[in-house]
């Protein structure tokens, strides 16, 4: 993809916008520098290119808004090779102790994290979430997708595509990730709409968040289950990477979540019948607005829960779509 050329993919990696290290504390005065700001980002992993598109916004965050609050801006990119929410613990902890004044965080775990959140924010950092949440914890806010609805929207959409009749099954990620569950729940929750249609048993497919994984799941699965007629997609991992989906275009019906570059050729293949997009950029250039905003001029988040919209992604938009993606990560 495009734009992960542009990025370090080192586990720790900082964008500063300006010059200077971004731990030397200096307020704002006449003539003097602007005030350095550090924002931690704790994705769930380097390897799922949705969280590379994340960087990328608080990248252009970080460019486009720090002169706007008159202060300069580092990204400290603390995001684990792969998923693991221990060391995503350990890196919200130490983001803190460094003195990252603002972290933003995608929880794979959020039992695993919410202790670390909780001392982040004793510690004087404030701590929010995207994409995947931690409700229980002291996080300022939660800006991404409401998952029940993401999930109703994929079964929904993929009824339609099957005419309302089949076994589907349930690509679903990690397990153990708050967000993930809410959408399979709703997914099932939305097929009991559907009498003529019906759930594999063990239909269910976990996998670790990596497109070779992924793939790896979706294709074993159809292999020794060919009454498979659809795919619920709750990410859009496999279709990060190509020849995923080893079956004729409409062969099998795949409904999934994200709509990110790679992912629209399946659509345009026909593999796909529909994408439905989160807001992956959208995470870091908001969640670092919204960290500016309350940490330079003390502005509380609007609501407690900041839901993006979904957008339906077919084969008729997916060009203007990918223009979209050259505009944001040109």
């Amino acid at each position: 993809m495009r734009f992960v050329s542009r990025m370090r993919l080192g586990f720790v990696a900082a964008v500063v916008v300006g010059a200077g290290a971004p731990w030397l504390w200096a307020q704002p005065g006449a003539g003097g520098p602007p005030r350095k700001i550090t924002i931690g980002l704790v994705a769930k992993s380097q390897s799922n290119p949705v969280f590379q598109a994340a960087y990328a916004g608080a990248r252009d965050a970080a460019r486009e808004l720090g002169p706007k609050f008159g202060v300069e801006v580092a990204i400290d990119w603390q995001t684990p090779p792969d998923e693991d929410a221990q060391k995503q613990a350990e890196a919200i902890e130490q983001l803190a102790r460094a003195g990252a004044q603002g972290i933003a965080v995608s929880c794979s775990d959020a039992n695993t994290v919410t202790p670390a959140i909780d001392k982040a924010v004793e510690l004087g950092s404030l701590v929010m979430c995207f994409d995947s949440d931690a409700p229980r914890s002291k996080r300022m806010c939660y800006y991404g997708t409401d998952d029940e609805v993401c999930g109703r929207k994929v079964m929904a959409e993929l009824a339609q595509a099957m005419d309302r009749k089949g076994t589907i099954a349930i690509l679903a990620g990690n397990q153990t990730a708050p967000n993930l569950q809410k959408r399979v729940a709703a997914v099932k929750d939305e097929l009991k709409k559907h009498p003529q249609m019906t759930l594999l048993p063990d239909g269910v497919f976990y996998h670790a968040e990596t497109p070779e994984q992924s793939v790896e799941a979706v294709n074993a699965a159809q292999s020794t289950h060919p009454q498979i007629a659809g795919w619920a997609m709750v990410g859009g991992w496999p279709l990060f990477t190509k020849n995923a989906l080893r079956w004729r275009p409409g062969e099998v019906k795949v409904v999934a979540v994200d709509a990110l570059p790679a992912q629209l050729s399946y659509l345009e293949s026909g593999h796909v019948h529909a994408l439905y997009a989160q807001d992956c950029y959208g995470w870091g250039f908001k969640s670092v607005e919204i960290l500016l905003g309350k940490i330079v001029k003390n502005q509380p988040p609007h609501n407690e829960r900041m839901i993006d919209d979904l957008t339906k992604v077919t084969q008729a938009n997916a060009a203007e779509f990918r223009r979209k993606w050259d505009q944001w990560l040109k």
